[in-house]
């Protein structure tokens, strides 16, 4: 079960008792969740202590989700917390809001500091206290020579459909913009703490994070195995959907239902949903333009499944037939899918399996005929191109951690992302799979999906949700 039910008896106003609900996850028992915190111990040693803010209170009505890396130190769900860890006496400390009686009258049952003895026993923790007892700790910490060096996260955090790397582009944009420039609320906090305890040492704590979160566990790998089941599903009813005049947000719509529908709370990002000439543009996100008859789609899309997501794209014929330029350009994209995919195995490095793979493409490509210069062109240029191997997949869609620095090895999850540019055409063509190194090689978590041509040709003479479901007419 995703959510496990905690019956609490709480006193209403009207002095009815009555039994209220608070959820916490399931997916990760104590002992996991304080494994991870122990290695965070051991990498910022006996001297210093580590400060995790977990995410702000949802403006409006958002519904509110945690922090990625607030959530993979506690499973805690609980909007403006903070997680203290003492490297000292190597004990970790929650700091929660207190209750709220009239916000929880509107919405529901909250863990609060109020539930201190069930959240450490939930969690794992040592000891829970409001988190208007934060500054106290932190002066105990301070004011006890030597001070102890104090970690913390200098990178932004990820939210809901949010990686790292977006997020940062999204900051210099900001940063940038002489009307605004406003600090984000991790420089926000690390200014406080410049400010209030400069006795500390500050380090960044992103780093030893990214290093334990590159390597996924039994039960992570789990979640995103069903986060891949389920976006392969969701793409799958968007290629039943289409057709000609088709809008491109009608997919998605259909691809977001099968999500839904699945147990997904959202997407792990937004849809690419790109007919034509859209595909061109890596990230295109407006999914506005309707579907014409001869031209590709690219669809790239996942769910948000319980923290977890995925990465999956294919592409198809509008009008359910590759005409024959299309049909060689993906099928070398496919054909170059599987030569990846066979040599996927720990103990090698990217850069390894790369110069492999590309050797055998050679001579693949040097059989095929192609029905324009410039799509020959293209492909030999996919053979020297190095992000075909492409990023690590897990809480966030671009997850962190750097695979290539060393050979793989079990538990890394990455996305498999063949593709080439025609620019002539303005065409880019590729497909891709998320999957994780095992012990002897590889699994391929959306193997199920339709690869070839004549798989997805076929699957398109299925109707799908949206024939069955016409919009109506304005």
């Amino acid at each position: 079960m995703r959510v496990l039910i905690l019956i609490l008896a709480i006193q209403l106003p009207s002095s009815v008792a009555a039994q209220e609900t608070a959820k916490y996850q399931s997916d990760f028992p104590p002992e996991e969740l304080a494994a991870r915190r122990a290695r965070v111990l051991d990498a910022i040693g006996d001297d210093a202590i580590a400060i995790v803010q977990g995410a702000a209170t949802a403006p409006g009505f958002v519904v509110f989700r945690q922090s990625n890396e607030f959530y993979y130190l506690t499973g805690l769900e609980v909007p403006q917390s903070y997680l203290l860890l003492d490297g000292r006496r190597r004990r970790s400390l929650l700091f929660l809001p207190h209750r709220d009686a009239r916000r929880e009258r509107g919405e529901g049952k909250t863990l609060s500091a109020e539930d201190a003895e069930l959240v450490m026993e939930l969690t794992g923790v040592d000891a829970v206290h409001g988190n208007d007892n934060l500054a106290r700790q932190l002066y105990s910490f301070a004011l006890r020579p030597p001070a102890a060096t104090l970690y913390t996260f200098f990178s932004p955090a990820e939210g809901r459909a949010q990686s790292r790397d977006e997020n940062l582009i999204g900051r210099a944009a900001i940063v940038s913009d002489p009307w605004d420039g406003r600090p984000s609320r991790e420089g926000q906090f690390l200014q406080l703490l410049r400010t209030r305890y400069p006795e500390f040492q500050l380090e960044d704590l992103t780093p030893i994070l990214d290093r334990m979160r590159i390597v996924k566990s039994p039960r992570e790998i789990d979640l995103i195995r069903r986060a891949s089941e389920i976006a392969g599903l969701g793409i799958m009813e968007a290629i039943r959907s289409s057709g000609p005049e088709v809008m491109e947000y009608q997919l998605d719509a259909a691809a977001r239902y099968v999500f839904r529908v699945n147990g997904a709370q959202g997407e792990g990002y937004r849809s690419i949903t790109a007919a034509g000439t859209n595909a061109y543009f890596g990230h295109y996100y407006r999914n506005d333009s309707a579907l014409r008859d001869g031209d590709l789609i690219l669809m790239d899309y996942a769910p948000d499944y319980r923290y977890y997501t995925s990465d999956v794209a294919r592409m198809w014929p509008v009008n359910g037939k590759f005409d024959p330029g299309q049909r060689r350009l993906y099928g070398f994209i496919v054909e170059y899918s599987k030569a990846l995919m066979k040599r996927l195995r720990p103990g090698v490095t990217a850069d390894t399996i790369m110069d492999e793979t590309a050797e055998e493409m050679e001579v693949y490509l040097d059989t095929l005929a192609f029905e324009k210069p410039s799509y020959e062109k293209a492909a030999r240029e996919a053979l020297v191109f190095r992000g075909h191997l492409s990023h690590p997949v897990g809480l966030a869609v671009h997850d962190v951690g750097n695979y290539r620095a060393k050979p793989l090895e079990p538990g890394i999850v990455l996305s498999i992302d063949p593709m080439l540019w025609v620019h002539e055409e303005r065409l880019y063509v590729r497909m891709e799979d998320t999957v994780v190194i095992t012990e002897d090689g590889v699994e391929n978590f959306t193997d199920f999906m339709p690869d070839t041509n004549e798989e997805i040709e076929a699957l398109m003479t299925e109707e799908g949700i949206v024939q069955k479901r016409a919009p109506v007419p304005e």
